[in-house]
């Protein structure tokens, strides 16, 4: 079964090859069974790669598979080459099967949309790009699936390309991530040459050679870490994401829960050796994620677009997976990623239900009273939100936000970030049970007349359903020691490095998560279904006006970078309108020009000017020559 893994990333590439080639021609059923049949049974495929994996190979096992040398330039020699472990393993199941329910989702929302097929020729590429870069045997390839979902993202946040507002969406995505391809392609340069080899095993075996803290392994994990931040919309560079809401709801649910987004966090967990041999990068990718939740969940708790909150969600999530990665809690955080791909992608799944039935309304406080026209919806929507506010229906299963916090709180020196991890906790609850009052309960404010499709709501459902039962392995873990997700991980990544010195202090933080969260659902009852009026007098007070403002902004960020950046830039290309910058080269060029005449002008045909001038010449040499 094993080798038939270089299906997983090749059907779906082929997929999009077939539709990019019949450009629309194939009827609407036709690319159906093509977009999802191949998604569908790449997912099939990885499912039964991880059962054969973990049933019949031995814990560590690593299993490498090379299709062709891709090139060969001295001894640069990168080949097309698979890489399977624990870590990429995981990564590839959950983007494997989580896409190819969001593309089932799309057939019925996308259903009488006119770029059909150009839509499904891009999904297709999205998950054969991401697929590719998860299971990349070496940086080379690596990046190719990293530079494949970044321009899948443009093209589809931009999918609706005759709305301005969704252009510039597309071109803000991909300016702002280009800033880490950037410093990602320059680390790839740094440690090819240092190291001379592209392979990851091989340079995380030569880099751990290096002393904790050296020249090398700093630069290199500073320059991979800016372009996981871009890539995984952290602080500073975070702000294209709440924008790219503007592409088609499942676009959203994929870059948010299976692909784009999580590239970062894959990035820094393949490369593990390289930041712990940086310590000073992993501390700055454990205090980045700390600020980037808190900073995404106060921006949540004041949009009135239910996918802009979702999007300052995501933003916040990826940053409790990069607190867990800069603590050293590995496998914590690729357990978070895989629990966060399913109710993730049902909350955006659930909205993507809610908007349709509203003729396209985004803003909550226009909804209302929905738990009664759509139950199924409304309940499968609950057991998302629970999950993700870090209360699931079984409140006593193990949750991999708690797992994060309990490895910050043992961290060296890790108090602060426990404490700021338990600040997001609590506004977390707060941000998304005020979506789910203010979109399920109260008065009605719409009147919605449509039933959404079947294929909408089924893989919706199915997604809530996984997300709210992943913490029980964990449970299962805690009471009878079974394998779990977080110890299988370990075979690939380091384990926790600290661990309670007592069995009760897991339970005793687990009372404290949930007491927490469910302090910010009590509050987020009592301000938005209770007494909303207490809501509206904090908002109208001046400090809480101007709060409020600054939040829903994301924090001035875009106003920030507008005066930075942006505005000077503008400025220039308005002062270059009439060639104003090209005036230095046209000066250069008529110098070169009149220099050129007055040397031609010396060429008259008359020889005992040449022999003067070359005599002069050789006497002015030999007498500088004498000189000096």
């Amino acid at each position: 079964m094993l080798s038939l893994l270089w299906l997983v990333p090749i059907l779906p590439l082929v997929g999009f090859a077939i539709l990019a080639v019949t450009a629309g021609q194939l009827a609407r059923k036709a690319v159906s069974v093509i977009a999802v049949g191949a998604v569908s049974l790449s997912a099939l495929i990885a499912i039964g790669i991880t059962v054969a994996y973990t049933i019949t190979a031995p814990a560590g096992t690593v299993y490498s598979q090379t299709l062709w040398q891709w090139m060969r330039v001295g001894n640069f020699a990168p080949a097309v080459a698979l890489h399977l472990d624990a870590l990429s393993m995981t990564m590839m199941v959950v983007v494997a099967f989580v896409s190819a329910l969001i593309h089932i989702y799309s057939t019925g929302f996308m259903a009488d949309d006119t770029g059909y097929s150009r839509f499904f020729a891009y999904m297709n590429l999205f998950v054969g790009a991401m697929l590719t870069l998860v299971l990349a045997d070496n940086l080379l390839l690596l990046y190719l699936g990293w530079e494949g979902v970044g321009l899948c993202s443009y093209l589809l946040i931009g999918f609706w390309y005759r709305d301005p507002d969704n252009v510039r969406a597309a071109l803000k995505a991909f300016f702002v991530t280009r800033i880490g391809d950037t410093a990602f392609a320059i680390g790839i340069f740094l440690l090819f040459t240092s190291l001379g080899t592209l392979n990851i095993p091989a340079v995380l075996d030569e880099i751990s050679t290096y002393a904790p803290g050296s020249t090398l392994p700093t630069a290199a994990a500073a320059l991979l870490l800016v372009g996981a931040m871009a890539k995984s919309a952290q602080l500073p560079l975070q702000t294209w994401l709440p924008d790219a809401m503007a592409g088609p709801t499942p676009v959203s649910a994929l870059i948010h829960a299976a692909t784009m987004v999580t590239a970062g966090v894959y990035l820094i967990a393949r490369m593990h050796t390289l930041f712990v041999m940086a310590p000073a990068v992993l501390l700055a990718v454990a205090i980045i994620g700390a600020v980037t939740q808190l900073v995404a969940s106060f921006s949540a708790l004041t949009q009135y677009d239910i996918k802009r909150i979702l999007a300052y969600s995501t933003i916040s999530q990826i940053g409790y997976m990069f607190l867990a990665l800069g603590v050293g809690a590995w496998a914590a955080a690729i357990y978070h990623f895989g629990t966060h791909a399913f109710f993730k992608a049902a909350l955006f799944l659930g909205a993507g239900v809610v908007i349709k039935m509203l003729d396209e309304e985004h803003d909550i406080f226009k909804m209302g009273g929905l738990r009664h026209r759509y139950p199924l919806t409304f309940w499968a929507f609950l057991f998302a939100a629970l999950t993700l506010a870090a209360v699931p229906p079984l409140t006593i299963t193990f949750n991999s936000k708690d797992l994060i916090l309990n490895q910050a709180f043992l961290s060296k020196g890790g108090r602060g970030l426990w404490i700021l991890g338990l600040i997001g906790t609590f506004l977390t609850a707060a941000y998304t049970f005020r979506m789910v009052f203010v979109v399920f309960f109260g008065p009605a404010q719409s009147r919605p007349e449509k039933t959404p499709a079947r294929s909408m709501v089924a893989p919706f459902v199915v997604l809530a359903f996984l997300g709210a039962i992943a913490g029980i392995p964990e449970l299962l873990t805690a009471i009878f020691g079974s394998q779990n997700l977080s110890s299988f991980l370990r075979s690939a990544l380091p384990g926790p490095t600290r661990d309670f010195p007592s069995a009760d202090g897991p339970w005793l933080f687990q009372l404290i998560y949930v007491a927490t969260a469910l302090a910010g659902i009590a509050v987020a009852y009592l301000l938005y279904e209770r007494a909303p009026q207490y809501t509206r007098s904090v908002v109208s007070t001046s400090v809480g006006s101007w709060l409020h403002r600054w939040w829903f902004a994301d924090w001035g960020f875009d106003w920030l970078y507008q005066k930075l950046f942006v505005g000077p830039y503008v400025v220039l290309a308005r002062i270059n309108r009439n060639d104003v910058v090209d005036l230095f080269y046209k000066g250069l060029a008529l110098i070169s020009r009149v220099i050129n005449g007055l040397l031609s002008s010396t060429v008259n045909g008359n020889v005992r000017w040449y022999v003067a001038a070359v005599a002069g010449g050789a006497v002015i040499v030999v007498g500088l020559v004498v000189i000096l």
